[in-house]
């Protein structure tokens, strides 16, 4: 499908309305060009919002690349708005597994200097296909399975440049994965299905920040919420603030809706579907599609339909149906609009402040995982107090003294 240049070309300035803490920082490169020079390749969930990301950073001088993180996030219209400004972006709506391998080699064959990753596929491409990239100064990401596939990498002493994960940035995981995903979640549950969720049961997978947005969100609209967990501790977190937990082979009669949010495979399989309530519905926040094991359940099922567009009704042969929203993947983009505009204004401003961090200072950094730096994570809190309707207090002078007092020991 190819979008439309106009529709394109007003959903991007109306997500660019809406992020002043990245517009300041596009003001800012402007005048610095902090990336002139050099090439930026990105893989990330190509719509509106990202596009105020690009183009802040083809603001600054780079010469940016884009492709899609996932097959059914793309916003085709902003793909057109994008190419329009002199953007090169390798994406589709729907884009198969192919042309979305292609599109990542397009990424690396660019000879970028920076990486912007999501899900961090196109960092491990850069380990393993493509080795002799040497040039890369560095690289970001901005998922927790990104993070731990970074991690993996570097206890195995095989990074091979400084990452930065902006995931675990205060600014970042505290609003984008709770409240962008609680939000966001349910904005692709109601396009998917359009169906009531108050007083329905929800099972949520998962009580780390994403669940805890999108399990506190189904509460807030009225569903009676079970979760899930491996973490002893996570799962005395969730219990003590008031859902139910028990484990999954427990809640799935019970369940309604299921979402998924653990960033790990097969979290609702065979031994589940057995049991399963007719009716429910699957759903998967996490980002990759492995966590609802969609080959068991249509080897399980007698028949599959597409019923409504983004589900699939799967029929058991003792007359049980289930329905797959999405086809297993990121809810919130593939029959959503992504996490609300202002949210994803913390987390794309992380993402160019890391990205002109490792353009200055990637040639100095050990090639490991390195946190946002903390000045970084300030000036974005900061940048974002007053379009948020906010306001905060300056400690005292007697209060700095007395703090400082407490941190010599006296």
């Amino acid at each position: 499908m190819v979008g439309s240049l106009e529709t394109g070309r007003l959903k991007v300035a109306w997500a660019q309305r809406h992020m002043p803490v990245l517009r300041g920082i596009r003001e800012r490169f402007e005048l610095e060009q902090p990336f002139r020079g050099l090439t930026l390749s990105c893989v990330l969930h190509v719509e509106a919002k990202t596009a105020a990301l690009a183009l802040a950073l083809k603001a600054g001088g780079a010469e940016v690349h884009l492709a899609a993180g996932n097959p059914l996030s793309t916003d085709d219209d902003a793909v057109a708005a994008l190419r329009e400004a002199g953007v090169d972006t390798h994406a589709r709506r729907g884009e198969s597994t192919g042309e979305y391998r292609t599109a990542l080699h397009a990424m690396l064959a660019a000879q970028p200097d920076v990486l912007i990753d999501d899900g961090a596929d196109l960092v491990v491409l850069a380990h393993t296909d493509r080795p002799d990239r040497g040039k890369i100064l560095g690289s970001t990401e901005e998922t927790t399975t990104g993070v731990t596939r970074l991690r993996s990498l570097e206890r195995a002493g095989k990074l091979r440049f400084p990452a930065v994960d902006v995931n675990d940035a205060m600014m970042k995981h505290l609003f984008d994965n709770r409240f962008g995903c609680g939000q966001s979640v349910l904005d692709g549950l109601f396009g998917a299905t359009n169906l009531l969720i108050a007083g329905r049961t929800a099972v949520v997978a998962g009580y780390g920040w994403c669940g805890k947005g999108i399990a506190s969100r189904l509460r807030g609209i009225g569903a009676e919420v079970i979760i899930t967990e491996v973490d002893p501790v996570k799962a005395i977190e969730a219990r003590l603030e008031g859902f139910r937990v028990m484990p999954m082979l427990d809640a799935a009669p019970e369940a309604d809706l299921i979402v998924t949010a653990t960033g790990n495979r097969d979290v609702v399989r065979g031994e589940h579907f057995r049991v399963l309530k007719n009716g429910c519905l699957l759903a998967n926040a996490g980002h990759f599609d492995v966590e609802i094991a969609i080959t068991e359940l249509a080897g399980l099922a007698e028949s599959r339909s597409t019923v409504r567009p983004g589900v699939e009704a799967f029929r058991m042969a003792d007359g049980r149906t289930f329905h797959l929203l999405a086809e297993g993947r990121l809810i919130n983009l593939a029959t959503g609009q992504g996490h609300p505009v202002e949210i994803m204004d913390l987390s794309f401003s992380l993402q160019a402040l890391s990205a002109e961090w490792i353009a200055r200072r990637g040639r100095e950094l050990p090639p490991k995982v390195h946190p946002v730096p903390p000045e970084l994570d300030h000036s974005v809190a900061v940048a974002a107090l007053a379009p948020l309707g906010a306001g905060i207090d300056d400690l005292t002078a007697g209060q700095r003294e007395y703090l400082a007092g407490w941190e010599e020991g006296s």
